[in-house]
């Protein structure tokens, strides 16, 4: 670490010594870059913040019209829009179809002999989860209603119970097709969408596991999470959700789609099976499996289109127009032209910049796009691969998110629970610290 710490404090300085030329234009979009900071870190709305510092740098480059060429080119991208679109529709109909409660039930039942090893084991278990559902709301209340009673139930303490079911929210829609900043890496890397999530998987699902590993040891070892005495449970309102009846068939219906785009590769690699083809069918397989008029499925599916589209895709739109406007004032080719000499800055602005902006704001969504749209790109023009530098990027935006007191999956645990959010997230911050430390290093 010392000698990491040693390159990195040379590439800094290094990189201040660069003779770049500083127009105004430049320092104009330094500026916007502080404010829209500011304005994210205030909770304002961070579609609104991208769109208008991008018009605003594009204006006074002299050329408005490019934010607005950014905006109709993202609205309308080939790849990312379909394929985005329907894998939101598809998790609206998991929902629907409460398919996900049954996954979640059929997943919790080993877990009541284990004891102060439930933290670890419900942390592995919900990022399990969060695959299939990727939202992390979705999963930190749909695992967090079945879970954290169960948790509360054998003695763990609340900030502990919340945390083991927000702690694995992290990383987990990395592994699904359906993830929308895999498709967008995976696109601009020149990598099959599938190809692209197998060579990340082991780097996702080892830091996840590195995660776990010391946020458990910190709970069990020294703040003692799993010893709440008799009297503290039974001073708790513990509502448990009741117990349902599980259904095989819809508790891996969520993994159907993934199933089918594996299946296409492996065996059937001319049929260039995608995405919408995997979400469509696996929306009719739902309605098979649910034995409902297929109506009743087509609904929440257009309904969750529609509204990737709204969030999603927005903030694709949002962030492009912002990136435009970097391109404008010159300000990306001269972060490009200063990172040829020295790379380790972009190991580490890749995983710093989007881990903080995370951690203060509740969400990496902005800082991920913003990241992945301006530099990973040009990633081969500094030494690196595309794919493992977007991966950086994501990764420290999900660490950032899930050691966030402000983040809407924590805030939903904490309530499940009864805790401070605070305290949810002071037992995550460690383990999300160690593990975005450990990427920088090993994923690119």
């Amino acid at each position: 670490m010392p000698h990491q710490a040693h390159l990195l404090t040379a590439a800094m300085k290094k990189l201040l010594k660069e003779k770049i030329v500083m127009t105004w234009q430049i320092w104009f979009a330094c500026a916007v870059i502080v404010l829209v900071v500011i304005g994210l870190a205030r909770k304002m709305e961070t579609r609104m913040l991208l769109l208008a510092g991008g018009l605003l740098m594009c204006a006074v480059s002299g050329d408005p019209m490019k934010a607005f060429t950014a905006f109709t080119k993202g609205m309308i991208h080939p790849t990312l829009v379909p394929s985005i679109c329907t894998a939101m529709g598809f998790a609206a109909v998991i929902s629907a179809s409460k398919c996900d409660e049954h996954l979640v039930a059929m997943m919790a039942a080993p877990l009541k002999v284990l004891g102060g090893l439930l933290i670890p084991v419900t942390m592995l278990l919900t990022f399990g989860i969060n695959i299939a559902i990727m939202s992390a709301a979705g999963t930190a209340a749909c695992a967090g209603a079945t879970f954290i009673p169960l948790l509360l139930r054998a003695g763990i303490r609340p900030a502990a119970a919340a945390a083991s079911v927000g702690g694995g929210t992290m990383c987990g829609l990395m592994l699904n097709p359906g993830c929308a900043h895999d498709i967008y890496v995976a696109k601009i890397s020149g990598m099959p969408l599938i190809d692209y999530i197998g060579h990340i998987a082991i780097y996702v699902v080892g830091l996840v596991v590195l995660a776990t590993v010391v946020n458990s040891a910190i709970m069990l070892l020294k703040n003692k999470d799993h010893r709440m005495s008799a009297e503290e449970i039974a001073s708790l309102k513990i509502e448990e959700k009741a117990q349902i009846r599980v259904n095989p068939l819809k508790a891996v219906a969520p993994l159907i789609p993934l199933a089918i785009l594996l299946v296409g590769q492996i065996f059937f690699p001319k049929a260039r099976i995608d995405v919408v083809f995997a979400m469509l069918c696996g929306m009719a397989a739902v309605a098979l499996i649910c034995w409902v008029n297929p109506g009743e499925v087509t609904k929440p599916f257009f309904k969750g289109m529609g509204q990737g589209f709204a969030s999603v895709i927005g903030l694709i739109v949002a962030a492009g127009v912002f990136v435009a406007g970097l391109h404008a004032t010159g300000a990306i080719p001269a972060f490009i032209g200063a990172l040829k000499s020295n790379p380790d800055f972009a190991r580490w602005g890749g995983a710093i910049g989007p881990f903080l902006l995370a951690v203060g704001t509740g969400s990496g969504e902005a800082a991920i796009w913003a990241f992945n749209q301006a530099v990973t790109p040009s990633a081969a023009q500094f030494g690196m691969n595309p794919a493992d530098l977007g991966t950086l990027a994501i990764l420290a935006g999900q660490f950032g998110r899930t050691a966030s007191p402000l983040a809407g999956c924590i805030i939903i645990v904490a309530g499940l629970a009864g805790a401070d959010p605070f305290q949810v997230a002071k037992r995550l911050l460690p383990g999300m610290v160690v593990a975005l430390i450990a990427a920088a290093l090993i994923v690119v």
